[in-house]
Protein backbone atom coordinates (compact mmCIF):
# COMPACT_ATOMS: atom_id res chain seq x y z
CA UNK A 1 0.00 0.00 0.00
CA UNK A 2 1.37 3.60 -0.63
CA UNK A 3 -0.27 6.31 0.84
CA UNK A 4 -0.21 9.78 -0.70
CA UNK A 5 -1.28 13.08 0.74
CA UNK A 6 -1.20 16.50 -1.67
CA UNK A 7 -0.84 20.23 -0.47
CA UNK A 8 -0.38 23.51 -1.63
CA UNK A 9 -2.88 24.24 -3.95
CA UNK A 10 -4.57 27.39 -3.88
CA UNK A 11 -5.90 30.23 -5.58
CA UNK A 12 -3.50 32.45 -7.45
CA UNK A 13 -4.15 34.98 -10.92
CA UNK A 14 -3.20 34.44 -14.23
CA UNK A 15 0.91 34.57 -14.48
CA UNK A 16 1.34 33.43 -10.72
CA UNK A 17 3.02 30.35 -9.23
CA UNK A 18 2.05 28.12 -7.01
CA UNK A 19 4.02 24.52 -6.11
CA UNK A 20 2.22 21.58 -4.70
CA UNK A 21 3.66 19.01 -2.72
CA UNK A 22 2.80 15.28 -2.29
CA UNK A 23 4.34 12.79 0.74
CA UNK A 24 4.62 9.65 0.23
CA UNK A 25 4.60 6.50 2.85
CA UNK A 26 4.18 2.80 2.99
CA UNK A 27 6.93 1.56 0.21
CA UNK A 28 10.36 2.76 -0.52
CA UNK A 29 9.71 5.92 -1.83
CA UNK A 30 12.64 5.36 -4.61
CA UNK A 31 10.88 2.12 -5.88
CA UNK A 32 7.94 3.64 -7.37
CA UNK A 33 7.24 5.80 -10.04
CA UNK A 34 5.05 9.27 -9.58
CA UNK A 35 3.05 11.39 -11.64
CA UNK A 36 0.68 14.25 -11.75
CA UNK A 37 -2.99 14.36 -13.22
CA UNK A 38 -5.51 16.76 -12.91
CA UNK A 39 -9.53 16.97 -13.47
CA UNK A 40 -10.98 20.10 -14.31
CA UNK A 41 -15.11 20.81 -14.21
CA UNK A 42 -16.60 19.13 -16.82
CA UNK A 43 -13.66 17.07 -17.99
CA UNK A 44 -11.59 13.82 -17.55
CA UNK A 45 -8.90 13.20 -15.40
CA UNK A 46 -5.37 14.02 -17.33
CA UNK A 47 -2.31 13.33 -17.08
CA UNK A 48 -0.20 16.37 -16.22
CA UNK A 49 3.59 14.95 -15.68
CA UNK A 50 5.61 12.29 -14.78
CA UNK A 51 8.53 11.20 -12.76
CA UNK A 52 10.87 8.33 -12.54
CA UNK A 53 12.06 6.27 -9.70
CA UNK A 54 15.87 8.28 -9.82
CA UNK A 55 13.92 11.48 -10.62
CA UNK A 56 16.30 11.25 -14.13
CA UNK A 57 13.68 10.78 -16.40
CA UNK A 58 10.52 13.08 -16.91
CA UNK A 59 7.56 13.54 -18.86
CA UNK A 60 5.26 16.19 -19.35
CA UNK A 61 1.84 17.10 -20.93
CA UNK A 62 1.98 19.38 -24.20
CA UNK A 63 -0.39 21.88 -22.19
CA UNK A 64 2.08 22.05 -19.16
CA UNK A 65 5.50 21.61 -20.96
CA UNK A 66 8.06 24.66 -20.20
CA UNK A 67 6.04 25.92 -17.15
CA UNK A 68 5.52 22.81 -15.11
CA UNK A 69 8.50 21.08 -13.31
CA UNK A 70 7.91 17.60 -11.77
CA UNK A 71 10.72 16.88 -9.24
CA UNK A 72 11.07 14.61 -6.68
CA UNK A 73 13.45 14.34 -3.01
CA UNK A 74 13.96 11.06 -2.21
CA UNK A 75 15.24 11.35 1.17
CA UNK A 76 11.79 13.71 2.17
CA UNK A 77 9.66 10.85 0.00
CA UNK A 78 7.71 13.65 -1.55
CA UNK A 79 7.24 14.72 -5.34
CA UNK A 80 6.45 18.17 -6.29
CA UNK A 81 5.04 20.16 -9.06
CA UNK A 82 6.36 23.17 -9.30
CA UNK A 83 4.09 25.60 -11.66
CA UNK A 84 4.61 28.92 -13.16
CA UNK A 85 2.78 30.77 -15.73
CA UNK A 86 -0.54 29.66 -14.53
CA UNK A 87 -3.12 30.14 -16.88
CA UNK A 88 -7.13 29.95 -15.87
CA UNK A 89 -7.44 26.97 -18.09
CA UNK A 90 -4.45 24.98 -15.49
CA UNK A 91 -7.62 25.19 -12.85
CA UNK A 92 -8.51 21.87 -11.39
CA UNK A 93 -8.12 19.38 -8.46
CA UNK A 94 -4.54 17.94 -8.92
CA UNK A 95 -3.71 14.45 -7.42
CA UNK A 96 -0.38 12.71 -7.06
CA UNK A 97 -0.35 9.33 -8.19
CA UNK A 98 2.07 6.36 -7.75
CA UNK A 99 2.84 3.04 -9.64
CA UNK A 100 4.63 0.99 -7.49
CA UNK A 101 4.88 -2.07 -10.46
CA UNK A 102 7.87 -2.68 -11.87
CA UNK A 103 6.43 -0.62 -15.55
CA UNK A 104 9.40 0.12 -17.41
CA UNK A 105 9.22 3.57 -18.65
CA UNK A 106 6.92 6.77 -17.77
CA UNK A 107 3.03 6.07 -18.22
CA UNK A 108 0.28 8.71 -19.15
CA UNK A 109 -2.47 6.03 -18.46
CA UNK A 110 -4.27 6.59 -14.95
CA UNK A 111 -4.93 3.14 -15.11
CA UNK A 112 -1.27 2.39 -14.49
CA UNK A 113 -1.42 4.34 -11.09
CA UNK A 114 -2.59 2.05 -8.74
CA UNK A 115 -2.46 4.82 -5.55
CA UNK A 116 -3.87 8.27 -5.28
CA UNK A 117 -4.11 11.09 -3.22
CA UNK A 118 -7.10 13.13 -2.32
CA UNK A 119 -6.40 15.65 -4.51
CA UNK A 120 -5.76 19.61 -3.91
CA UNK A 121 -7.74 22.48 -5.81
CA UNK A 122 -6.23 24.92 -8.00
CA UNK A 123 -7.97 28.16 -8.89
CA UNK A 124 -6.65 30.56 -11.51
CA UNK A 125 -8.17 33.57 -12.32
CA UNK A 126 -8.00 35.65 -14.87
Amino acid sequence: QVQLVESGGGLVQAGGSLRLSCAASGRPFNSIVMGWFRRAPGKEREFVAAISRSGGITDYAASVKGRFTISRDNARNTVYLQMVSLKPEDTAVYYCAADDTRRLGLSRDNGNYGYWGQGTQVTVSS
